[in-house]
């Protein structure tokens, strides 16, 4: 721990005159006076000084609780109780937004509490880190013994409120976010006692691989948090730095994809997720009874729907929704339920219209997290360090025989007219952006045979399809198409998948009507999540993942 920073004398403690206390308020101060007692008399500190001379020295003990004119401004709140009747009206104060201006001001804080500990150079002060989000704030206590005692009983990642002044620091500290200004801490409630022990600590998950690593070459390992446990105990995993950073960065890139297809002309639509059939065609889709003896599918994606929804008038739609897919792919990118980020639209001339669609959504898309997101990119880049994404302004179009053409000179065979696997998209990925300095690219025009039954057929060449796939960092991140708007064709491309035609024949009839070219695309939330910041596994962008092994929490 940091070496503590001289201090200014502790704020006057700010009670509630006795003439103004009812008889209810009275029994409160009277219980918690008691409770004081007992932690005096009983308790001892739930987080050891940092400092080696700490244990050498005997606890001072305080004195006894009828005696501390401070009682009322500290202990757990009563059950059912939200705030004590002694916290002060007024805004609360968010951590992050401390600073040299607010020096001198009361706030009123309520925070995780992620360490507390006396002090090492002077014994009659105590030490409460508080984390709000990502931002952590040093709170100081000085002046009741009773009050210390209290603090210093606090488990770990107990929830707090603190009233207290903003002071300023004459040296800024290194451990917390907030840096130049501490609180001291004039009153101080436990709103959630923490279990005593955690099955794991926020510290130890959001150390990075450097941290791992020196302090194996020191010959003192640390605690490692695999993978598994840290999805088992998700609720603590997100409070690391970078866990709230992946979430926030993840909340940027919804709010982006609406706001720019908004701009667009898009409107926003919501398809069902209980469907009579399999929507992408394949084994891979979730069965399950319906009513009436019906058996129905949850939607491999709004694919049909927003199909349905052109038909019905609407020239642009998108929509952010749950995705289904039963498949057994125990793999880094893989889910069985994901955020789908999907839109359809309108074609006036060619499919390149949705490209272009694609190409200008994720080139601002970028820009912004760019600008916007530097605090939480930083977080991440601590625990998990990556390159920034390089992208064009105008993306990178390559023809599917184009790509093919540059694995093959590097020696990478493909199967004839069939999808990229994984190692070819990584190896195809490495050319491109040695070739092309990018890492984010459009593929387009691929074999009729790789792609989903609805996939229009190029009009010069059957044999492959007005479709794209877009890559990020040698992943694929998006699938897209015109989409075939005759019935009969259709119909048959349908038969040719396998997938029953009665179980769709809304979908089919809704072509009958009139319904103008059109297409679209589709990407997974967490998978653009993913691969912008550079992230080793999916599930890190998940915030309840779901894969073939895991149904909980």
């Amino acid at each position: 721990m940091s070496s503590e920073p001289e201090r200014p004398p502790p704020a006057p403690e700010a009670g509630v005159p006795a003439a103004t206390l009812s008889n209810k308020q009275r029994k409160r101060d009277a219980r918690k006076a008691e409770k004081a007692a007992k932690y005096a008399q009983q308790q001892k500190p739930a987080a050891e000084d940092p400092s080696p001379e700490h244990g050498q020295q005997k606890q001072q003990q305080p004195a006894a609780a009828e005696d501390d004119p401070s009682a009322a401004n500290y202990g757990d709140v009563l059950p059912g109780e939200i705030l004590p009747a002694a916290v002060p009206d007024g805004p609360w104060a968010e951590i992050g937004r401390l600073d040299k201006a607010a020096a001198g001001r009361s706030v009123l804080v309520r925070a995780w509490a992620q360490a507390v500990y006396r002090g090492s150079k002077t014994k009659n002060v105590a030490f409460i880190e508080l984390r709000r989000g990502m931002s952590t704030v040093q709170c100081v206590l000085a002046g009741s013994a009773q009050m210390m005692l209290f603090a210093l009983s606090l488990p770990k990642e107990s929830i707090v409120v603190v009233e207290g002044a903003v002071a300023l620091l004459d040296n800024p500290l290194r451990y917390t976010t907030v840096r130049e200004v501490e609180i001291q801490v004039r009153k101080l409630y436990c709103i959630s006692r923490a279990a005593p022990k955690l099955p794991i600590s926020v510290e130890d998950a959001g150390r990075s691989a450097e941290e791992f690593a020196k302090a194996e070459a020191k010959g003192v390992p640390l605690p490692c948090v695999g993978q598994d446990t840290r999805l088992d105990y998700r609720v603590i995993d997100l409070r690391t730095a970078a866990g709230q950073a992946v979430f926030r960065v993840q909340h940027q890139v919804e709010n982006k994809f609406r706001e720019y297809l908004s701009s667009k002309d898009f409107i926003s639509i919501h398809t069902p997720k209980l469907i009579s059939g399999s929507s992408e065609g394949g084994a891979a889709v979730f069965k399950l009874e319906y009513k009436n003896g019906k058996c129905a599918c949850l939607a491999q994606s709004p694919q049909l729907h927003k199909q349905m929804a052109i038909c019905g008038g609407f020239c642009r739609v998108f929509e952010v929704g749950s995705v289904f897919r039963a498949e057994d792919s125990n793999t880094h990118r893989h889910l069985c339920e994901f955020v789908g980020l999907d839109a359809e639209m309108e074609i006036m001339r060619h499919y390149f219209e949705v490209c272009d669609i694609v190409d200008g959504l994720f080139v601002e898309l970028f820009r912004h997290l760019n600008e916007n997101c530097k605090t939480e990119l930083e977080a991440i880049n601590r625990q998990y360090p990556f390159e920034p994404v390089k992208y064009l302004e105008s993306t990178l179009r390559l023809s599917y025989e184009e790509g093919i053409q540059m694995l093959k000179e590097a020696g990478t065979e493909i199967e004839p007219m069939a999808d990229l696997n994984t190692e070819a998209e990584k190896k195809l990925g490495q050319l491109v952006r040695e070739k092309y300095d990018t890492d984010f690219f459009i593929l387009y025009r691929y074999p009729l045979a790789a792609r989903p039954f609805y996939t229009m057929p190029c009009y010069d060449n059957p044999a492959y399809s007005n479709s794209f796939d877009v890559f990020l960092r040698g992943e694929e991140i998006i699938s897209g198409a015109q989409r075939i708007h005759e019935p009969e064709l259709l119909a048959k491309r349908a038969a040719e998948h396998g997938i029953d035609k009665s179980s769709i024949k809304w979908y089919i009839e809704s072509f009958r009507y009139g319904t103008p070219p059109h297409g679209g695309f589709g990407a997974g939330l967490e998978r653009v999540v993913m691969l912008f910041c550079g992230l080793n596994n999916i599930r890190k962008a998940s915030c309840f993942p779901r894969d073939p092994q895991r149904l909980s929490p």
